[in-house]
């Protein structure tokens, strides 16, 4: 594993700890020496990503970690069934479609048509609901599975993305700014979704508009990067220009 998985690997199990764990739990959890676990929490608390404690590390205040994926299922049912009844107008015909992980790309694969198209996805629990439409294909992608998002992202994710050429992406992202651009938590999962948009022609972001304004660890992609941001309708008009002003194109529903 690589320091950088590693540190991912650390944020992530503290974070499903209640935001506090010891070295030696981690030492454990992860196979490495207590010193290793040392030096990858200083790093992570240069970053400003955790806090050391004694004999330990819990997550820094303020810090946009995610939530379960069974807990963020439960949040904004209503705004991510519009985003994710919008975001499926946007499918090619007879194409081939990238679906991102987590909470709201689960919901779109939910509201996909039975349309002649292949899903490539590294979102696990969309694979069985995709499934259930016989027209649609669903190849999976591999990769170490986090335990939070439920998404496969690791070097053999990006390596079978690097290779493919895709008519759409449907992107998530933690937070999103005009400035700051797509954001997400960790080092390997925006490493997976900078591969998700590289091989795509077409580009949508599908965000709740509560994650809109939120600047999380890891940068994904400049807005110019983009072709579409779909949104609901609890956006502020004046942070809609801003993010429509910076290159693509915005729908709130």
């Amino acid at each position: 594993m690589y320091p950088a998985e590693r540190q991912s690997a650390i944020v992530a199990a503290v974070h499903e700890h209640d935001g506090v764990l010891s070295v030696a739990a981690l030492s454990n959890d992860l196979g490495v020496t207590t010193e290793t676990i040392r030096r990858d929490l200083a790093v992570l608390e240069r970053q400003g990503v955790i806090v050391r404690t004694h004999g330990g590390a819990k997550l820094a205040h303020g810090m946009p970690f995610e939530l379960s994926l069974a807990k963020r299922q439960a949040e904004e049912a209503d705004e991510k069934r519009r985003i994710a009844l919008r975001a499926v107008e946007e499918l090619p015909r007879d194409g081939v479609v990238l679906l991102d992980s987590g909470s709201l790309a689960l919901v779109t694969a939910s509201v996909f048509p039975d349309a002649s198209i292949i899903v490539v996805t590294n979102n696990l629990p969309a694979i069985p609901v995709l499934r259930q439409r016989p027209n649609v294909s669903v190849m999976a992608l591999p990769g170490r599975v986090r335990t939070i998002s439920q998404g496969a992202v690791d070097e053999w994710t990006r390596q079978r993305l690097s290779t493919l050429n895709v008519d759409l992406v449907l992107l998530g992202s933690n937070g999103l700014t005009a400035t700051a651009g797509v954001t997400t938590t960790v080092p390997d999962e925006a490493e997976v979704k900078r591969a998700m948009l590289l091989s795509a022609k077409r580009r949508v972001l599908t965000i709740t508009a509560s994650k809109i304004g939120v600047t999380s660890f890891c940068h994904v992609a400049d807005l110019a990067e983009l072709d579409m941001i779909i949104t609901d309708s609890r956006i502020d008009r004046e942070t809609a220009d801003a993010l429509h002003t910076a290159g693509p194109e915005l729908v709130a529903v």
